[in-house]
């Protein structure tokens, strides 16, 4: 395409590592223009400019950037809690947005987000990974056309050790930690996907119990590293279990209905006919 046809994109935080990744995604999509990067980190400032190509414009404060790189779209990667200033930001600029899951730390946040991005029309978008890979779209087709009949239950997890535990940068922990920054701990890092899968397969629930606890006492973190979300629908039930204290990685969602149950993981998809042994 030419090169005026591109999506000129810019990036606001260096401070979440999922911006590393996104930034090789974005050097490989030959569709978008990468125009500008806004962090005040300077050894994160550094690190970027060693990955981008060297007409790419750095600056210390995003909404100079939006004013002089004039991006069509924007990829946020900050802390949690500063979502809806910079959506409100970009609507006033008619500029598309697209941020890290989760959406807000809290709900009147997500609600006013989505106002002013109807209000302005821009796209907003959330960056579940989960939304992207072949089976999470498998799964809901198959639900849809009836595989495992009627969903009774959902079974959501996904976990891992611990930030700390599997090694994310210092600029990433200090506000994973931090319950004003991030709005939680592995109830908001894990739990949103629950949410996600069970507004997408359920719709709204009629009712919602929730625990959260902090398992890690010698670590006196601020937030909670193990949680367990209960939604009650009145002909199902889904289970969200959300945790930073596994022995291992994982992210898996389980549905079940009356002829059998469909697992879904980030690369595979499985289907148990009912009354299937073994």
């Amino acid at each position: 395409m030419p090169a005026e046809a591109k999506t000129r994109v810019a990036i606001i935080g260096l401070d979440h590592d999922h911006v590393w990744g996104l930034l090789k995604d974005l050097a490989a999509e030959p569709d978008a223009e990468l125009v500008g990067i806004a962090d005040a980190h300077a050894e994160l400032v550094n690190r970027a400019k060693s990955r981008v190509p060297a007409n790419v414009k750095f600056y210390s404060d995003y909404i100079q950037m939006l004013d002089d790189a004039k991006p069509d779209a924007v990829i946020v990667t900050t802390e949690n809690d500063l979502h809806l200033a910079i959506l409100r930001e970009c609507a006033k600029r008619h500029i598309h947005y697209s941020t890290e899951k989760p959406m807000a730390t809290n709900a009147a946040d997500a609600r006013e987000m989505e106002r002013l991005a109807n209000q302005s029309g821009i796209k907003l978008m959330v960056n579940y990974w989960n939304a992207w890979v072949a089976p999470t779209h498998d799964l809901f087709h198959r639900v849809l056309e009836g595989q495992v009949g009627p969903v009774q239950k959902i079974i959501v997890q996904y976990g891992h050790r611990g930030p700390k535990e599997i090694g994310v940068s210092e600029y990433f922990a200090r506000w994973l930690y931090d319950s004003r920054k991030n709005g939680g701990g592995a109830i908001m890092d894990f739990g949103c996907y629950g949410a996600e899968w069970a507004l997408w397969l359920k719709g709204r629930p009629a009712r919602v119990l929730a625990t959260a606890q902090k398992l890690k006492v010698e670590q006196h973190n601020d937030v909670d590293d193990d949680s367990t979300i209960v939604l009650d629908y009145p002909d199902a039930t889904a289970v969200i279990e959300a945790s930073w204290n596994w022995p291992y990685s994982m992210g898996q969602v389980q549905v079940f209905g009356p002829k059998g149950s469909l697992l879904a993981t980030r690369d595979e998809l499985f289907f148990r006919a009912a009354n299937e042994s073994g």
